[in-house]
């Protein structure tokens, strides 16, 4: 393997470990505030003897469980009574910990509750848990169900104040809707967390949680919640037992069979098919190496998508689009790689024969590594006015080390570090971080990095403007990076300030950060007000100031915008916005990277209105609108843009979904239309139960311009762009590992050149996988 940590080390490791340890020893000698008890642990016992999971909790050993109510409406209210009552009845064999809610419900034909795929039923009824197996309030599991036995899990990371249900852990979930309410049995094995063996009783942090909405969407608990704490993981609860609970091996092994044929062409007079094939065996693997460290790995993966991704329009921007990663093997505890900036993005990993990762805790240690090849070498050109993307057809050489240090449960500091080799390219990265807790209303990050970078000879000849000239560099040559973030954050206001800044030759190509050679200072703040007895519950007004420069000190962008909004009954959330901006346009002479005297400065002033709604449990909707001023970049002016964007979810009976979107985006200039564009994007499901789905999508995009309204040369302009993907997906999970998939997909396009809407390419596919657990 071309690359190692030594070699790592060597070439951009410009901090030293003297330096990391300078640091760790300065941020040592800060003393912890002071944190709030907590209360009494809730034991739970160890009962013996298995039960079977059908939602009645009849059997005798959940009438030796410990039994408690959920008692405090922590969200949208404040501590206040709840209007049902919820039973939790807990304990443990060992080897599982069994969890089971007895919700009751006065009107049982209101309960919220449909078949979906895994992870989708976030606007049903659900009941569930949250579980720090180290009870160091940096990551938490979340188990939830809802009362047809729907799963949905996920990790909540303390440190980046972000939820990720890209975890999928092995459990069981049955439930039942009764007379009374509804029944909802868990049965989590203790082999799928990471926790730290032992032989004396286990704490840890832990919170029992039902969510019930009706006309609002009321979040019950076992704990109250303090709202004048930032940290939310800080105020779990404790539950003891486990004293004997090991994860033994926790073994996966999990072969994937992928067989495909597609076709495509390209669409001229001949139209020439092109046929292709594809075969493959694949061997994914997953060991509990330490009850604190596993190790996941795969041999001939294939990555590609099962399913498309959101549609996205891209006319008018200058910027490379975000989308986000679906693949299992990167997502399983992606949390452990997540920092302030984004320098670890997998999906910039195509096509890898190979990958490895480890991750683990020990103490208050955190670790990830994880190595893959690629068959080609996709990374954004970043620069301060736009991005681009840019393709090497060279094998790459992938890695990502993530480790940070708990010192206390306020403070934390870590390493991150990523790089990319191929033949004539590479990019090393090293950063370091740390968040400190000052109080429980205020949070402090920072995180330092450095780069180095080298481009292959000839690549910019494949750009123009600003991409050539940052893709130019013809020696290695080195960045750096900085972002400090405040945060106070209380019952009734709060305020952040954020400073960026990235120089001229900073990379991240593992990551995604689109933006170079600016200086970026953002501060902000919010006050809200909250409502227990009236038709609404939340009132808030917040805004922020911010102001970019370039790495020169040339204004790129001033910015102020002012937001108010309310939440409501039917589950409601309005807000409307008022923005006005300074921002440059493109360079007036794109052979410099020059902004003053070589851009024109435009005043932007906007307005827009979003709100969203679930006036009954079977139909929810969104909208968004924007109308106000718009730089045209094609041509460096300014128009106006009216923007659309409305949503639905329908729900027919507890099987049948559909959702659509839609964006509809005009801009006029000069008292003319520049363009029209419509993107939709459809979906239908029919979801059978828990386990299998059929789904058919529909993504077409519709774009009209007047070319003459344009005032540079319009032969590559294409007047009329319509395309429309159609997929149909069928999908059988036994669980997160074992599954299978069976799909077509093609894609037809419209424009200057094909007159009549024509397919371009074909595709079926099959992908199929079985995990053998130990």
């Amino acid at each position: 393997m071309q690359i190692c940590l030594g070699r790592l080390c060597k070439r951009i490791f410009y901090v030293s470990f003297l330096q990391i340890r300078l640091i760790a020893v300065c941020i040592a000698q800060i003393p912890p505030p002071g944190i709030a008890p907590k209360p009494t642990p809730i034991i739970i016992p160890n009962v013996k003897g298995a039960i079977v999971l059908d939602g009645a909790l009849n059997e005798s050993q959940w009438q030796s469980a410990k039994v408690f109510s959920l008692n405090y409406i922590t969200r949208p209210h404040e501590n206040t009574a709840p209007p049902v009552t919820t039973e939790v009845r807990v304990f443990e064999d060992d080897r599982t910990l069994y969890i089971g809610f007895i919700a009751h419900d006065p009107n049982p034909q209101n309960i919220r509750a449909y078949y979906r795929d895994r992870d989708k039923i976030w606007s049903d009824d659900l009941v569930g848990l949250k579980l720090d197996t180290f009870n160091d309030s940096r990551l938490a599991y979340q188990f939830f169900s809802n009362p047809l036995g729907v799963q949905a899990d996920s990790i909540q990371n303390e440190m980046t104040g972000r939820e990720s249900d890209s975890w999928n852990g092995v459990w069981d979930a049955v439930g039942q809707i009764t007379e009374t309410g509804y029944q909802v049995e868990m049965a989590i094995p203790l082999r799928i967390l990471n926790f730290r063996e032992g032989t004396e009783n286990k704490i840890w942090g832990a919170e029992f949680v039902r969510f019930y909405p009706r006309d609002e969407r009321l979040r019950i608990s076992n704990i109250p919640t303090n709202r004048n704490n930032a940290c939310s993981l800080c105020q779990l609860g404790d539950v003891s037992g486990f004293k004997a609970a090991s994860q033994g091996r926790n073994f996966a092994v999990i072969p994937t069979v992928v067989a495909s044929k597609s076709r495509e062409r390209e669409l001229t007079e001949s139209n020439q098919w092109n046929d292709f094939n594809n075969q493959e065996i694949g061997l994914d693997l997953t060991w509990g190496v330490t009850p604190e460290v596993s190790l996941q790995a795969t041999l001939n993966p294939d990555f590609s998508q099962v399913e498309s991704d959101i549609a996205q329009l891209s006319i008018n921007n200058t910027n490379a689009l975000f989308f986000g990663e679906r693949r299992p093997f990167f997502l399983e505890n992606i949390d452990y790689f997540s920092s302030n900036f984004n320098l670890v993005h997998t999906r910039n990993i195509n096509a890898p024969d190979y990958g490895l990762k480890v991750t683990g805790r020990v103490d208050k240690h955190s670790l990830g590594l994880f190595m893959a090849d690629d068959q080609t070498t996709t990374f954004l050109v970043p620069g301060n006015l736009g991005s681009d993307v840019a393709e090497l057809s060279e094998k790459s050489n992938n890695l990502a080390l993530r480790y940070r240090f708990d010192y206390s449960p306020t403070i934390s500091f870590g390493v991150v570090s990523t790089a990319r080799e191929s033949d004539s390219y590479h990019n090393y990265v090293v950063a370091l971080d740390t968040k400190y807790q000052i109080t429980e209303q205020d949070t402090f990050r920072v995180q330092l990095v450095s780069s180095e970078t080298q481009y292959p000879f000839g690549l910019s000849d494949k750009f123009s403007d600003e991409a050539q000239i940052r893709l130019s560099n013809k020696n290695a040559f080195r960045g750096n990076a900085f972002k400090l973030n405040y945060r106070h954050n209380q019952r009734d206001w709060s305020v952040r300030a954020d400073h960026i800044r990235n120089s001229r030759d900073f990379r991240a190509d593992l990551g995604f950060e689109r933006a170079i050679d600016v200086t970026k200072t953002v501060v902000g703040g919010e006050y809200r007000w909250f409502n227990e007895n009236s038709w609404w519950n939340r009132i808030a007004v917040f805004g922020d100031w911010d102001t970019t420069h370039s790495q020169a000190g040339e204004l790129l962008e001033k910015e102020a915008e002012i937001h108010a909004s309310i939440r409501a009954r039917y589950q409601t959330y309005m807000e409307f916005t008022l923005q006005t901006r300074e921002r440059v346009g493109l360079r007036q002479d794109s052979s410099r990277l020059q902004i003053e005297n070589n851009t024109t400065l435009f005043q932007e002033d906007s307005a827009s209105l979003y709100f969203d709604m679930r006036p009954s449990s079977a139909l929810y909707f969104s909208f968004y609108g924007q109308y106000g001023d718009q730089i045209d970049f094609t041509n460096n002016r300014l128009g106006k843009q009216l923007n659309l964007r409305p949503r639905m979810n329908l729900s027919i009976g507890k099987h049948l979904q559909f959702n659509v979107r839609h964006t509809y985006r005009t801009l006029d200039v000069q008292g003319s239309k520049l363009f029209t564009a419509n993107l939709t994007d459809a979906r239908l499901t029919y979801q059978f139960n828990q386990r299998q789905f059929i789904r058919l999508i529909f993504l077409y995009s519709d774009i009209e311009r007047n070319l003459d309204n344009y005032t540079v040369n319009t032969n590559d302009i294409l007047s009329v762009e319509r395309g429309l993907s159609t997929q149909l997906l069928y999908s059988y999970k036994l669980n997160p590992l074992t599954k299978l998939f069976i799909g077509y997909s093609d894609n037809s396009i419209q424009n200057d050149n094909v007159q009549a809407r024509t397919v371009s390419e074909q595709s079926i596919f099959l992908k199929f996988s079985y995990a053998w657990l130990n």
